[in-house]
C-alpha cells in the first residue's frame, strides 16, 4: 500500500480508442497506478482508476467494464470485499495484481470468483496477454450463436447460453470461472483433461507446473454439487467428468 494514498483522489478516466476494451483497475498505489493506465491505454483501451475500496464497487458498476483490475490491500476495504460485492451484478473477468503473494490470498480470490492471480512486479506484457486472453475468451462466451446441445447426462446440465447449472433437480450457483471449468468438462463427459487445456481454456495460458488454480477451482465445483466423485482426478494426467457419480 502506497504511503501517499491517504488522501484518495477521484477516480480517473482515461481514454485512447473507446470501443477496444474498457478496463477499471482499482489500486491504490498513485504511481503505479498512472504507469499501468499510461501503458495500456498506449495499447487503446479506456481505462477508469479507483483508489479506494469503498467507491470501487459504485464505480464499477456504473461504468459496466470490461474487465476489473484489483488490487488486494486497498484503504477503506480491501480487494477481496470489493469482488465479493461486485459479483452481484458484474459478470467479466476479475483479476488480482497484487505484491501479496500468499498461496491464501490466491485461494479467497477464486473461491470469490476471480478469474486471474498475478503478484508484483509483473512485466507489463504479460499483464497486457492476460487482459487480451480473458477479454478474448469472455467476448468468445457472449457471442457465440452455437446451438445449444441437449443435455448429455441424466444428473447434470449445464446451460451455457443461459449460465445456468442444475444437478439433480437442484439450481447450482457456481462462480463464473468454476462455471466455464463444469462447462468444459461438461462437453465432453469421460475424457480427460489437462491442466494445460483447462489452463488454456480459462486463461489462455500454459500451466506452470505450481499454480492451483484448477485443483481449486474443481474442489468449488465438487462441493457445490454435493458430489465428490463427479469430477474424477486422474493422476499425472488431469481431471475429467464422469458420465455418472452414482
Amino acid at each position: 500500500m502506497s504511503p501517499s494514498s491517504t488522501n484518495t483522489p477521484d477516480p480517473v478516466l482515461y481514454s485512447s480508442q473507446p470501443g477496444y476494451g474498457r478496463l477499471v483497475l482499482v489500486e491504490d498505489d498513485i504511481a503505479l497506478s498512472q504507469l499501468t493506465q499510461q501503458y495500456l491505454t498506449r495499447e487503446g483501451f479506456e481505462v477508469l482508476t479507483v483508489a479506494d475500496g469503498l467507491q470501487a464497487p459504485d464505480r464499477i458498476q456504473a461504468w459496466a467494464p470490461d474487465l476489473v483490475i484489483l488490487d488486494i490491500m486497498l484503504p477503506g476495504q480491501d480487494g477481496l470485499e470489493v469482488c465479493r460485492q461486485i459479483q452481484r451484478f458484474y459478470q467479466g473477468p476479475i483479476l488480482f495484481l497484487t505484491a501479496r503473494g500468499e498461496s491464501l490470498d490466491e485461494i479467497l480470490g477464486l473461491e470469490l470468483g476471480a478469474d486471474d492471480y498475478l503478484t508484483k512486479p509483473v512485466e507489463p506484457r504479460v499483464l497486457l496477454a492476460r487482459i487480451k486472453a480473458h477479454l478474448r475468451r469472455n467476448r468468445r462466451l457472449s457471442t457465440s450463436t452455437e446451438p445449444q446441445p441437449g443435455a448429455a447426462l441424466d444428473w447434470l446440465t449445464v446451460d451455457k447460453r443461459n449460465l445456468k447449472v442444475t444437478c439433480q433437480d437442484r439450481d447450482i450457483e457456481l462462480t463464473q470461472p468454476e462455471f466455464n471449468l463444469l462447462a468444459l468438462l461438461y462437453d465432453q463427459p469421460g475424457v480427460i483433461h489437462s491442466r494445460d487445456d483447462i489452463m488454456q481454456a480459462l486463461r489462455g495460458i500454459e500451466y506452470d507446473g505450481v499454480s492451483r488454480t484448477v485443483d481449486i477451482l474443481v474442489s468449488g465445483i465438487r462441493q457445490k454439487l454435493g458430489l465428490e466423485n463427479a469430477i474424477r482426478t486422474i493422476r499425472g494426467k488431469g481431471y475429467l467428468l464422469v458420465e455418472s457419480p452414482f
